[in-house]
């Protein structure tokens, strides 16, 4: 820390320490402890001019100008409604009454021009039968195969 920097710091920041900045405050007060007539020199003068400063206060705004001020802003706007949320549920509503209408239309039509055939499931199709574990359900039968008492031969 040099003579020079400890009076940029009390110039930029003022008197009070704990305003500078932190990385150089340590290296700035060790200096200010080996040199305390230049340091108080350039305290005392930081010192008068925060005092200065913290003397001065605004005052608050005159009634007349807060006033006029009031009177020259633009009035303010009427809300608008908001209609597109209704209009939105009602174009919802109607597109999906199109939708269904559509549909019945074009399945009215397959079934009127005969484009549609009717299966018939087979009386006694095996696929249906089938399971993974096999075709055996525990029902008893008996074929050819079979002797009198049901065991296979």
């Amino acid at each position: 820390m040099t003579l020079q920097r400890f009076g940029e710091i009390v110039s930029a920041y003022g008197a009070d320490a704990r305003h500078w900045p932190a990385a150089e405050c340590a290296a700035a007060q060790a200096w200010a402890a080996r040199h305390p007539h230049d340091a108080q020199a350039l305290l005392d003068e930081a010192a008068a001019l925060d005092a200065w400063l913290t003397r001065d206060a605004i005052a608050p705004p005159d009634h007349a100008l807060v006033r006029r001020v009031l009177v020259a802003a633009d009035p303010p706007r009427a809300r608008r409604p908001r209609w597109w949320w209704p209009g939105a549920a009602v174009a919802g509503v109607g597109i999906g009454l199109a939708g269904g209408v559509a549909g019945a239309l074009a399945v009215s039509l397959f079934v009127a021009a005969g484009s549609v055939v009717p299966v018939v499931p087979v009386a006694h199709e095996p696929s249906y039968l089938t399971t993974g574990f096999g075709t055996d359900f525990g029902i008893d039968t008996v074929d050819a195969t079979d002797s009198a008492d049901g065991s296979a031969e």
